[in-house]
């Protein structure tokens, strides 16, 4: 395996290490139950979920409106 490679495993690596500390202190530290926790993880899905959509449909509608618009000129 390559060092940029294992550079690149490393750093996804230690990101849900660090992710998954976050989540345990503030079950265990803060006394925050893991079924908020859930649900916490379940909207912030849903609002990125609905954020690419978003993109998504102002992406498609530029390409349209680009298209249209050469096809007039």
């Amino acid at each position: 395996m390559s060092k940029p490679t294992r550079r690149y495993y490393r750093t996804i690596f230690l990101g849900v290490a660090a992710m998954g500390v976050l989540v345990w202190s503030a079950i265990e530290q803060f006394n925050i139950e893991p079924k908020v926790m859930l649900q916490l993880f379940l909207v912030t899905l849903l609002v990125l979920g609905l954020v690419i959509a978003s993109a998504a449909a102002v992406f498609f509608v530029w390409m349209w409106l680009r298209r249209f618009l050469e096809k007039k000129g």
